[in-house]
């Protein structure tokens, strides 16, 4: 493994945060680390507070794939934040010492109306922002696979499965399985709209396409993560995995199913 020593800390810029990171910069200054202010210069980003702020600091340094992102919990460990703060000491000899694995975690790439795309690590929602329902062309590739009426869709990632994709009964997706699913929010089916009326998973190499149909209800809410997009007029919205990875650093023996085991069982 090459020397990463560069380390960017990423967290909410409060007065209570700065307490605690305080000690961790300090720490790390004192093994070797050389904290640096602009992420670009990183090649270790590590992530202080909830799977959250993981995913705000995935986004906000733009889904790098030629670093590692660590994950920081102020208190309990979460899916993506192995560590907490009370281990600091130990994650820095992890990490010095190799005693870490990196995995590798898809990214859902997101096309809106043939603009730039937008990218996230556990889903991709679209949503009404009336109490009304809508309605959604849906093409897997080429093929117009359904047609949905409902109150909205959500595309996921594996490891996004156990997030906002578990709340509409969604399956949970093995992180190894690189692929998309698609889950229903609310749907209805009658003699005019019909859906699969389940979750669906796509292999790594579809291509999803939702086109909304203009009836009234065109301004969907979409979020894409924790964060919605400032889009007013989305009509057609492409989906597929990212060609590129983000690293994330992980305990060894703490797997995808430990803590799934852990966290719902």
């Amino acid at each position: 493994m090459s020397v990463r020593n560069h380390l960017y800390l990423s967290y909410k810029k409060t007065e209570e945060m700065e307490k605690v990171v305080q000690p961790i910069s300090e720490l790390a200054t004192q093994h070797g680390f050389t904290l640096v202010s602009n992420p670009v210069e990183a090649n270790i980003i590590a992530s202080i507070g909830g799977d959250n702020a993981f995913l705000q600091a995935t986004r906000k340094t733009g889904f790098r794939d030629d670093c590692l992102y660590v994950g920081i919990s102020v208190d309990s460990s979460g899916f993506y934040t192995d560590f907490t703060i009370q281990e600091i000491e130990q994650v820095i000899q992890a990490i010095k010492n190799e005693e870490v694995e990196v995995r590798r975690y898809p990214i859902l790439k997101v096309t809106v109306d043939h603009e730039k795309p937008f990218y996230c690590l556990n889903e991709c929602s679209i949503r009404s922002n009336v109490i009304k329902t809508f309605v959604i062309d849906v093409f897997i590739d080429e093929l117009h696979f359904e047609t949905f009426r409902g109150d909205g869709m959500i595309v996921s990632t594996p490891t996004g499965s156990t997030a906002y994709n578990m709340s509409v009964n969604g399956a949970v997706v093995d992180p190894t399985l690189p692929s998309l699913q698609v889950s229903e929010i609310a749907s209805l089916n009658n003699n005019d709209y019909r859906t699969l009326g389940t979750s669906f998973l796509l292999g790594a190499n579809r291509k999803l396409t939702l086109k909304v149909v203009q009836d009234g209800n065109d301004h969907p809410i979409i979020g894409v993560d924790n964060e919605a997009l400032s889009i007013r007029h989305a009509k057609e919205i492409k989906m597929e995995l990212a060609e590129r990875h983000i690293k994330v650093l992980k305990l060894k023996h703490n797997s995808f199913w430990e803590r799934v085991q852990r966290k719902f069982l």
